[in-house]
């Protein structure tokens, strides 16, 4: 299995080597071994992909810079793949899981419950801090873990009262370590590694780029018992990880505001549309009394 894994961590290394092609090559070699011993040809047959990739892909599979490569990713953070028991197991169960995770912090957080992530605009009325207070202040207190994505507006504000009141925080980002966005919230990221876990599928020096922030969306509700939206505009890419928490059939739930407000339109269609409506800690509570 650690060859498995050595592999694994390997292949997600290269960047032109995507996850969908390391499902590809898993369904038809476990061991993920055959793909080394493949001729250029063979792996543009095999993943259907143009020669020039083909050969970049080869040349990847044989560069020996990439076992020092491996090395100095080990030293910065704790690996985690799809292989190894500390990986979430709530993960199996997402569409196009993550298959390598590199982490900093308190990987024991991966497993806590009761856990929620709480996401909403980037651009947050001045109201929000206080809906956060009255709302998510109380589940920090009660041991729950925040989940967020270290973004500008609701994400930091969440961040920070959990960091504010002691509590557990979880942050996934959008990039690998080397390259944190925004730059502004570095201080965040340091307390966050200090006092929580920050997560991310990308290694260290993979830079942000506008379809990760979609797609890390999938890891922040999958972390989570439930979703708690504080403030989204009616087409805001909230409403992203709100998607895949209900296509991991977990709970959604808005705070809702005034009409006249753009950042809490898209809570209101979120209610319409099912999510429950929250105006106090103990309506996310009651659903959890035991």
């Amino acid at each position: 299995m650690k060859k498995f894994r050595n592999r694994l961590i390997f292949l997600h290394r290269i960047p032109t080597f995507t996850r969908r092609m390391i499902y590809q090559l898993k369904q038809f070699d476990e061991s993920l071994h055959i793909i080394f011993s493949f001729s250029p040809s063979e792996i543009r047959q095999f993943f259907s992909i143009s020669q020039k990739r083909a050969t970049i892909i080869y040349q990847s599979l044989h560069d020996i810079k990439m076992k020092h490569i491996l090395e100095q990713d080990d030293k910065l953070c704790e690996i985690i793949t799809i292989y190894d028991e500390c990986y979430p197991p709530e993960f199996h169960h997402i569409h196009d899981a993550p298959l390598v995770l590199y982490t900093l912090g308190d990987t024991s957080l991966l497993k806590h419950n009761p856990s929620i992530s709480v996401i909403g605009t980037r651009n947050p009325t001045e109201e929000a801090p206080q809906k956060l207070i009255q709302i998510v202040a109380p589940l920090i207190q009660k041991n729950w873990l925040v989940v967020s994505g270290l973004a500008y507006g609701i994400d930091s504000l969440a961040h920070q009262l959990a960091l504010h009141h002691h509590g557990k925080t979880i942050s996934v980002l959008g990039s690998g370590f080397n390259h944190i966005y925004p730059k502004q919230n570095m201080n965040l990221f340091r307390q966050i590694i200090k006092y929580g876990l920050v997560i991310t599928e990308y290694p260290p020096d993979v830079s942000p780029k506008r379809h990760h922030f979609p797609e890390r969306n999938r890891i922040i509700s999958g972390l989570s018992q439930a979703t708690l939206v504080i403030e989204a505009t009616e087409k805001s890419g909230t409403l992203i990880t709100v998607d895949q928490a209900l296509d991991q059939g977990k709970e959604v739930y808005a705070v809702p505001g005034s009409p006249l407000i753009k950042q809490t339109v898209g809570c209101h269609r979120m209610i319409q549309d099912g999510a429950k409506l929250v105006m106090c800690a103990d309506d996310i509570l009651e659903d959890w009394a035991k």
